[in-house]
């Protein structure tokens, strides 16, 4: 599962891929047009070029810190990169509900729906 949150740790856009996705490429459909922001925070899996290029089109600055086995080293700002926990803290509320924390449902369509009522929930407590 993708997020999206606010400076708040709200939930703003959930995407849902299979297991063996990689992160960049389900991250493409959720970074395509972005709210109005400044920054992105995201974590290792987020490291490509492609996502750079898509949010420097945007006018948003990128804070990812780069993959291990990545040749050129790039810098991020750490200061900022510990909001990050907010993000975090939204799937532990998504997670609080039981049903999307074991993946109860069998069907991606019904996980999905549970997944975005927790969500509209969250949104507003």
């Amino acid at each position: 599962m993708h997020a999206l949150s606010d400076n708040l740790g709200r939930p703003v856009r959930l995407y849902l891929t299979e297991g063996q996705r990689s992160d960049f490429k389900g991250a493409d459909v959720l970074l395509k047009d972005l709210p109005k922001a400044e920054t992105l925070i995201g974590d290792r899996g987020y490291d490509s070029n492609k996502i750079r290029t898509m949010l420097a089109k945007q006018e948003v600055t990128p804070c990812i810190p780069p993959k291990k086995n990545r040749k050129e080293t790039i810098n991020y700002c750490k200061a900022t990169y510990k909001a990050r926990h907010r993000v975090e803290n939204l799937f532990a509320k998504l997670k609080d509900w039981r049903r999307i924390a074991t993946r109860y449902d069998r069907c991606a369509h019904t996980f999905r729906s549970a997944v975005y009522l927790a969500a509209t929930i969250i949104f507003w407590l």
